[in-house]
Formats: C-alpha cells, sequence, structure tokens
C-alpha cells in the first residue's frame, strides 16, 4: 500500500484519497515518535522545534485515541508506516510524513478538501450529525426534518470522515456501536477560511428538501475566551478575568448585529476597509443599529492595532481556536493566549474610555 492511500486501509479507495500532506502536523510528529521510535528531541533537531511542542503535540494525539475515526486513521496510517519501513531505510520511512517549521499548514489535496468542506457545511444546520459505524464503509450526514425524524443529506467515502476527525474538524459526540459527530469550533473556522479564498459565502448549505436554512444566532456556539476564562494559575486565579470575558462577549455581540458573521473576511484589515468603504456584502439599506454596532467594530479593531486586532477577531468574532490563530498568523506555540489576553486588556480599557453612551442594546 502507497502512502497516498494509506487513510483508506482496509476500505475500497475513494477519490482524492488521503495524502500524506493532508495528516495534521501534529500526527506527522506522533506517528515519526510513536510508530517510527524517534525521539523527541531528534523529532526537534530535525524539524526546528522545541522537544517540549513536539511532546505536546504527541500528548494531544494520544489524547485523541479515545474517538473512533482518529484512532482508526492513526492505526492504519501506522500500519502503512510500517510497511514501508521493511521496504525503505529508516530516514525514507520517516519522509512519508514531513514536517516544515516554515509552512506549518499542509497543502490540501483540492478534491478531498472540497469533500470535507460540503460536509462540514452540511454539519452547520442545527441538529445535525455526522453518523459512522465500524462495519460501515461510509459515513453518513443526518439532520433532523420538521417532523424530527433523522434525514439522510449526504454519504462520503469513510477516508473524508478520518481525515475531518484528524484535523479536528469534528468533534465526537456519542460513541458506541454507532459513534455521532458534530462541527467543532476548528471545523468551523476551518470552513471559513476555506470560504473566503474560494469565494464562497459562509452559510449552510445542501439542506433537506422542503425544510428551510436555519439561522445562525449569537451564543451558539463557545467562545474559545469563556473556554480560557475557566483556567486558573498555580494561586486559583482565573486566566481571564471577568471583565475581560464580558468585553469580548460585547466585540462579539457588536460583531454579530453588524451582519458581520457570514461575510467572508477572514483579516481584521480586510474587515476595517470594508466597513470604511462601506463595502459589506449585504442590502445596501441596514437598520441603524447595524450601522451602529459597525461602526464600534470598527473602532475596536482600530484600537487595538495590527496583531491584536486579527487575535481579537479571530477568536472573539470568528470564535476560532486560540491554536488554529497561532497558525494561521504564523506564531509560535502558546503565544496566542498571551497576546489574546493582552487585547482583550486594551479592548477593556477602549470600552471604559467609551463609557455608557456607546452601550449596545441588550
Amino acid at each position: 500500500m502507497s502512502a497516498q492511500g494509506c487513510i483508506a486501509g482496509e476500505t475500497p479507495p475513494c477519490r482524492g484519497q488521503a495524502r500524506a500532506d493532508l495528516i495534521p502536523v501534529g500526527a506527522r510528529l506522533y506517528l515519526s515518535h510513536v510508530g517510527a521510535g524517534k525521539s523527541l528531541r531528534a523529532l526537534g533537531k530535525d524539524h526546528g522545534c522545541h522537544a517540549s511542542t513536539v511532546l505536546r503535540h504527541v500528548r494531544h494525539f494520544e489524547n485523541r485515541r479515545d474517538d473512533p475515526l482518529v484512532d482508526e486513521a492513526l492505526r492504519r496510517l501506522d500500519h502503512a508506516l510500517r510497511d514501508m519501513s521493511e521496504t525503505l531505510p529508516e530516514r525514507g520511512a520517516l519522509s512519508m510524513i514531513p514536517y516544515s517549521p516554515v509552512q506549518t499548514t499542509p497543502r490540501p489535496d483540492p478534491e478531498l478538501e472540497q469533500q470535507a468542506m460540503q460536509n462540514l457545511q452540511h454539519l452547520l444546520r442545527p441538529k445535525s450529525l455526522l453518523i459512522v459505524a465500524p462495519d460501515m464503509p461510509k459515513a453518513v450526514v443526518t439532520c433532523e426534518n420538521a417532523d424530527g425524524m433523522p434525514q439522510r443529506v449526504s454519504v462520503m467515502e469513510r477516508c473524508v470522515a478520518e481525515v475531518m476527525a484528524l484535523n479536528d474538524w469534528i468533534t465526537c459526540r456519542n460513541q458506541g456501536r454507532v459513534a455521532s459527530y458534530v462541527i467543532s469550533a476548528s471545523g468551523r473556522a476551518a470552513l471559513r477560511r476555506y470560504c473566503a479564498r474560494v469565494g464562497l459565502a459562509f452559510q449552510p448549505f445542501g439542506a433537506p428538501e422542503g425544510q428551510p436554512a436555519g439561522r445562525i444566532r449569537y451564543g451558539g456556539a463557545e467562545s474559545p475566551v469563556t473556554v480560557l476564562a475557566r483556567r486558573r494559575d498555580k494561586t486559583g486565579r482565573p486566566f481571564l478575568e471577568p471583565r475581560l470575558v464580558q468585553a469580548a462577549e460585547r466585540l462579539r455581540e457588536d460583531f454579530v448585529m453588524a451582519q458581520l458573521e457570514g461575510v467572508a473576511l477572514t483579516t481584521a484589515q480586510d474587515v476595517i476597509e470594508a466597513l470604511e468603504n462601506r463595502a459589506v456584502p449585504g442590502p445596501n439599506i441596514a437598520p441603524p443599529g447595524t450601522k451602529a454596532a459597525g461602526l464600534r467594530v470598527l473602532a475596536v479593531l482600530r484600537a487595538l492595532g495590527p496583531g491584536l486586532d486579527d487575535m481579537a477577531l479571530r477568536c472573539c468574532c470568528h470564535l476560532e481556536g486560540v491554536e488554529s490563530a497561532e497558525q494561521a498568523l504564523e506564531w509560535s506555540a502558546r503565544s496566542g493566549k498571551i497576546v489574546l489576553r493582552i487585547a482583550l486588556q486594551h479592548l477593556c480599557r477602549h470600552y471604559q474610555r467609551m463609557g455608557d453612551a456607546q452601550m449596545m442594546i441588550g
């Protein structure tokens, strides 16, 4: 079996077969350490990163092996790696899972990426699930219809679901004889970036016939800020104070009220230019509250400045995970949460200077 088709394993090959460049960086390092037996220090030296960074990736994927799809994909990749090591020298065997410290985001297979993103869009719908079972050669996306009955929306090859799970685009909700998955915050962020790159609107499509598309409402997904707020230091103090969380929620509410949530603008500079030039896609006539919210978002991004504005936009508005934002902005590991806290401190001071005169409705 070639490395190009190692994720498919015993299942029939699918079009757009998973290639080595679709395997996340952490999975490659995990397989290099666990499957090929290379030390953490050697991997860090070869790939230009600290051994602790490699250890973090290894622990992350070891903990994720409770996920049936992740465990199955890693097992098949490990078997393919061992098969290749019998015919290739050690250095050649390790080359099947390349890692570049310069290019942290793998180049996707266009066809497989398109299939994954289409199914992520289906999973944006309320009460939609991705269903897999050990004896199922394919995975199915279902969505409840108006009568509350599950209705099949999409069918995909199993290798597509495995790639989605490896990249943390879906989260296992229930395990058992049949496992069900929902879209994760990382999946939403990946879908948003894909839509921006190919020029598509970030919205659900492929809804079952006769069922209108659901509206994504504010507060439907947990913000990375609230996740960080639950962390505490050695003294028991929260990593983010309540006032910082409130500032993040205020920015998020303004962002949604300004009708910017479904707009394919990934960087803060793009949002600033669109708001300054009044080039936000949508109806030309907007309610006064929508225009006022857009002006407040514009003032915030200007006040934060480069770097801080992108982190606040990704984590507070787009609900993108901190690690995902680090990779997109090409920052070092574990630096994102510090930058986010600094951005929220500046944001809190900005709102204090504004006072209650510019407070939003609700």
